[in-house]
């Protein structure tokens, strides 16, 4: 028979329970990992009206991509509006996705975005940390001597996005276990630099500049790790 403390202790566990179902919410199941850290919940060369923007960090030669396995015949129709069929864009994205069967480009493409966004605003910030987890080892280390050398001139950047108006896949390839897309990045952006006095170094902060990026992303297929990040920055030649 149960005595008092005994119902008290089973009450207490019960509500206990219902309070961590309650903040941790439940699985359902159909939950996607997010492609890249900056989503969190995370080619061709500039056209004359265009600038490009040198960003620190090394450029990805542009190799052809490899091919789908003979086995395996992928819908025409699986990169519309991303890439045309038979071309070296979708050959190479039909590479990626056979080797990984939970690649989503559009999912992918939209996490680039705000992966740009938040790499251009963490650099003008010297934000060091946000860029550790968005960057590849070397990309880090261009980024994070460019930003000391503004530190050491006591320099400070300041950037707004206007707006982001294109950002579009310009190659897709394997190489040994990674996966590297490009993407280039149409935006519109107002950038200004100043010494410790407020004077004016570089940039206007009165104008708006057409800029165009040109960022590879990577990550090990066969990790459990969904995330991609930065391996290169620059344009094509």
């Amino acid at each position: 028979m149960f005595d008092i403390y005994t119902i008290i202790f089973l009450a207490l566990a019960v509500f206990i329970f219902l309070r961590l179902r309650s903040v941790l919410g439940q699985r359902t199941g159909s939950e996607r990992p997010p492609y890249d850290r900056a989503a969190r919940n995370l080619v061709q060369g500039a056209q004359d009206n265009t600038n490009v923007v040198p960003m620190p960090g090394a450029v990805i030669d542009q190799q052809a991509p490899l091919a789908p396995t003979a086995d395996v015949v992928p819908p025409t129709d699986r990169w519309k509006g991303l890439a045309e069929p038979g071309t070296a864009l979708a050959q190479g994205l039909d590479a990626i996705a056979v080797q990984d069967s939970s690649f989503d480009a559009r999912h992918f493409l939209s996490g680039a975005r705000s992966a740009y966004e938040m790499i251009v605003l963490a650099f003008a910030n010297g934000d060091r940390r946000a860029l550790k987890d968005l960057l590849s080892s070397d990309v880090y280390d261009s980024f994070d001597s460019a930003i000391r050398d503004r530190e050491k001139h006591e320099q400070k950047t300041e950037t707004r996005f206007v707006s982001i108006d294109k950002a579009e896949l310009v190659n897709a390839e394997t190489r040994d276990r990674s996966a590297q897309l490009t993407v280039r990045f149409v935006s519109q952006m107002v950038s200004v630099t100043r010494d410790k006095a407020g004077t004016i170094v570089d940039g206007n902060p009165d104008k708006v500049t057409d800029i165009t990026d040109v960022w590879t992303f990577a990550r090990d297929i066969t990790s459990r790790d969904p995330n991609w990040k930065l391996v290169g920055t620059g344009s094509a030649h």
